[in-house]
């Protein structure tokens, strides 16, 4: 990249992924060249070690580069990333959003420690983006923050309290989205089920959802990230049932399958919401597919624990998984919990990621031969509207963007050719 444009790398999730795009246009608007910003993730150890990695190697590669930290690491231990030799500023999360850091930054009046204290937000602002300089789909933020304390996560130390976008201004980005040529819109946030709790008369999702849909009907593609199992919504599931372009994907933010272990991870659901909540949404949409997020080898978790998680996914007909090894984050009860043999762990990790494939392929297999529609990304690749990744068998070269109907053929067990129709 150009030492002319400010180069940023992203790490985690979604969230940080739209927040990127948001420092990417305001450090451009600032004038700032031959910088290089980390947007950190403190979800586990390891996204901390990849980070860390990535600054190294980049102050090797350019050595007279500007490395600005930013992200929930960064704000929740800021003076580790600042004692390390290669970083010139540390910035906070909210702090990285507004302009007139980026403003300072760029005259040269940043202090080197730039992180404002979190805890007492209660708004989320609002940063229109046109379009996404490198995703063909835009995450779009409506939510910010977290009110829930479960027992191994750190994130609400880096995020702050839950907080939400009004609907007016969400419906403004996503309509500016489309009119700058975006498919498909992703509706993110840290916990976006609980959108709406802090605005006037506490509006549900759902109910964004179909302002989205009705006010643009133009936009093809909506799509939701992470939801929380433990609440039914029921404007939601009305809209997942009536309106296609409501795309018949749910990833809930399981974690587990046994009782007693959510419960030590203060989670708000047990199992058996887990499958009650995709019977609802399966009986008012047939194609609806699930992933989840899963953490294998949380402290004190048994055998018959980990089965649970095992039966869970098998029960609820879970497909795309996400699963975490579990690590003590510092400052949560669970680091302070009976930890288990990384062995065991990396054993269990495995067992749940073997059945994460065998989950995939029977849903890959459940699609051969019929018909759908591919959003074109890169390299001929793109989701299908259940979220496969589908590759593209045709002589000519499908633009990014587009979104084509397919017949869909055969699978390696991860994706699944399609044809154009």
């Amino acid at each position: 990249m150009s030492a002319n444009r400010p180069q940023l790398e992203t790490f985690g999730c979604r969230i940080n992924i739209w927040e990127s795009e948001v420092m990417r246009d305001k450090a451009h608007q600032a004038g700032l060249t031959n910088t290089v910003i980390i947007n950190t993730c403190a979800v586990t150890a390891e996204a901390e070690k990849q980070a860390r990695q990535s600054i190294r190697r980049i102050r090797r590669e350019q050595p007279d580069a500007q490395i600005v930290v930013t992200g929930c690491a960064a704000q929740i231990n800021p003076d580790s990333w600042q004692s390390m030799p290669e970083v010139n500023h540390v910035i906070g999360n909210q702090d990285k959003m507004e302009q007139a850091s980026w403003d300072k930054l760029a005259s040269g009046q940043l202090d080197p420690l730039h992180v404002s204290d979190m805890s007492d937000l209660r708004e989320v602002a609002s940063h229109l983006l046109e379009d996404f300089s490198d995703h063909t789909r835009a995450f779009l933020q409506v939510q910010q923050g977290c009110d829930h304390r479960c027992t191994f996560c750190i994130i609400p130390y880096g995020r702050g309290p839950s907080r939400s976008a009004g609907i007016g201004a969400v419906v403004e980005q996503v309509q500016a989205l489309v009119s700058g040529g975006t498919k498909e819109v992703v509706l993110s946030g840290i916990d976006i089920t609980s959108w709406g709790s802090d605005l006037p008369q506490a509006p549900k999702l759902g109910q964004l959802v179909r302002k989205i849909l009705e006010h643009v009907p133009e936009l093809p593609r909506l799509r939701l990230s992470s939801i929380d199992p433990a609440e039914l919504d029921s404007e939601l599931m009305a809209v997942l049932g009536s309106d296609e372009r409501l795309m018949p994907h749910l990833h809930l933010s399981v974690q587990h399958g046994d009782d007693l272990i959510l419960k030590r991870m203060k989670r708000r659901h047990l199992a058996r919401d887990v499958i009650r909540f995709c019977s609802e949404a399966r009986r008012v949409r047939q194609d609806v597919v699930f992933g989840a997020d899963i953490i294998a080898g949380f402290p004190t978790e048994d055998t018959a624990a980990h089965n649970n998680s095992l039966q869970l996914i098998e029960d609820a007909g879970l497909t795309h998984l996400h699963v975490f090894s579990y690590s003590p984050r510092e400052g949560t009860p669970a680091a302070l919990m009976p930890q288990l043999d990384r062995a065991v762990i990396k054993q269990r990790t495995s067992e749940i990621r073997a059945l994460g494939a065998k989950q995939l392929s029977k849903h890959l297999d459940s699609l051969s031969g019929t018909s759908s529609s591919l959003l074109v990304e890169r390299g001929q690749k793109g989701h299908l509207p259940g979220f496969a990744t589908a590759k593209l068998d045709a002589p000519q070269i499908i633009a990014s963007g587009s979104v084509v109907p397919v017949r869909l053929g055969i699978h390696d067990g991860r994706e699944i050719t399609a044809e154009i129709i």
